[in-house]
């Protein structure tokens, strides 16, 4: 598992359990560089997930601090080291992607600030009908960098973007932060995965990281709701 990884864990966990109070600072960068050995730019990735997660506020001149309503929040988090791609994980079995949107933007503000792009850099966005077994599965919509994963069109489209990113770019795939949530069918999923009007849909979203910790990708995953398992191990 990436350091910066390793250390926002150990800061949620000091969040959640009130070593850190809410009503004060949080130490500055200096000294949680310190003790937990690490460089300025490795802290500011662990520091950014959180950030992104709506835990902490970082204030220019004033420090960093805890945001108190994140306290009560009951969102599902996960947080992964290892994403592999639906490719991957059902490589046994009969997989085709359908391409329903493909173009080059500028991203917006948000967008930007999640793939630590300025608003001037052009980003992919990309819709994908992903059929298994010759079933509608899931509904991918994606935004990427495209002058940190070039070169990608059709045929990596329909391939898979992670072979392409790993055994074309010669890059490495790290950590992915996720958020899933139950959301109302819109059309795009009841026309492609053949949702009723009222049916849920679980949402994935997620921001992935190469294993230097740049943030490569910023997706949303709709899955029907009788197509979809979560599965969390924990271990002691």
């Amino acid at each position: 598992m990436s350091k910066y990884i390793t250390i926002s864990d150990e800061i949620r966990e000091r969040i959640k359990s009130g070593y850190y109070p809410v009503d004060k600072m949080m130490p500055d960068e200096h000294s949680l560089c310190r003790e937990f050995n690490c460089s300025r730019m490795t802290m500011k990735r662990a520091l950014d997930i959180l950030a992104q997660e709506g835990m902490i506020y970082r204030k220019r001149g004033h420090g960093t601090f805890i945001i108190q309503s994140s306290m009560q929040n009951h969102n599902v988090n996960v947080l992964s080291d290892e994403t592999v791609g639906l490719s991957n994980l059902m490589k046994d079995r009969k997989i085709v992607s359908k391409v329903i949107e493909f173009n080059i933007q500028f991203p917006s503000e948000e967008i930007a600030k999640i793939l630590s792009v300025s608003m001037n850099t052009p980003v992919y966005h990309i819709i994908r009908l992903r059929i298994v077994e010759d079933e509608p599965y899931v509904l991918e919509e994606t935004y990427m960098p495209s002058n940190l994963i070039p070169d990608i069109n059709e045929e990596v489209l329909h391939d898979s973007i992670y072979h392409h990113i790993e055994n074309k770019l010669n890059l490495k795939i790290g950590g992915a932060h996720r958020k899933i949530r139950a959301s109302k069918s819109n059309e795009l999923d009841q026309k492609y995965l053949h949702c009723g009007e009222h049916d849920p849909i679980l949402e994935v979203e997620q921001i992935g990281h190469l294993d230097i910790g740049i943030p490569f990708e910023y997706s949303f995953s709709r899955h029907r709701y009788d197509r979809f398992t979560f599965i969390s191990v924990a271990v002691r």
